[in-house]
């Protein structure tokens, strides 16, 4: 029997929802080893730490087991979309503008003279319901977001700099450990006592 992903989309959001959170894709993958994949963001992020990943599978969780939407055993993993994200959403091709992304058609587009599937380049926006990108080699270009397959975008120096984390506390503390075993904390700069 073939899991419906809407069915599992319609029945996840909702829970995503109503913890606070925006679905970014449910993806359900492997063969015999079936993961169900949940990837959220919080909206005033765009990121989930693990605290929130761990809130948002133990109020999935009873959902999922009571529906049984997916016929067998498979482990439900919940997380953050990370910095080189996918695009799922037409929104998500307006935010992160003027962010690199590769972008894959299922069907593709004719441009000079060839059926071309596979685009990289800068975000450019949204038109209705099409992408707008500045591909690599071609120029401007106008992508069916309903034809799209998969896209991300890709890890730069300038999506780095634009993305900041969630919590800096401990990133300037340095923890050593002692061949005895004992560990000690110092920020870079303190001298050694």
């Amino acid at each position: 029997m073939a899991v419906d992903r809407a069915d599992l989309r319609h029945l996840i959001e909702p829970v995503v929802e109503a913890a606070g959170f925006a679905l970014v894709r449910v993806q359900l993958s492997g063969g015999r080893d079936l993961t169900l994949q949940v990837m959220a963001e919080d909206p005033a992020t765009g990121q989930l730490d693990l605290d929130q990943c761990a809130a948002l599978s133990r109020a999935l969780s009873p959902v999922l087991e009571a529906a049984d939407p997916i016929p067998g055993p498979y482990r439900l993993e919940v997380s953050s979309p990370g910095i080189d994200r996918p695009l799922t959403r037409l929104a998500d091709f307006d935010r992160f503008v003027p962010h690199q992304a590769r972008i894959e058609l299922a069907h593709g587009i004719a441009i000079g003279g060839a059926i071309r599937k596979r685009f990289q380049g800068a975000l450019a926006g949204v038109a209705g319901e099409d992408i707008l990108l500045d591909a690599e080699g071609v120029g401007r270009v106008r992508l069916p977001f309903a034809d799209i397959r998969t896209a991300k975008l890709l890890l730069t120096d300038a999506l780095i700099a634009a993305t900041a984390p969630l919590d800096m506390r401990g990133a300037d503390v340095v923890v050593e450990e002692a061949p005895d075993g004992r560990r000690s904390t110092r920020t870079p700069g303190q001298v050694r006592q």
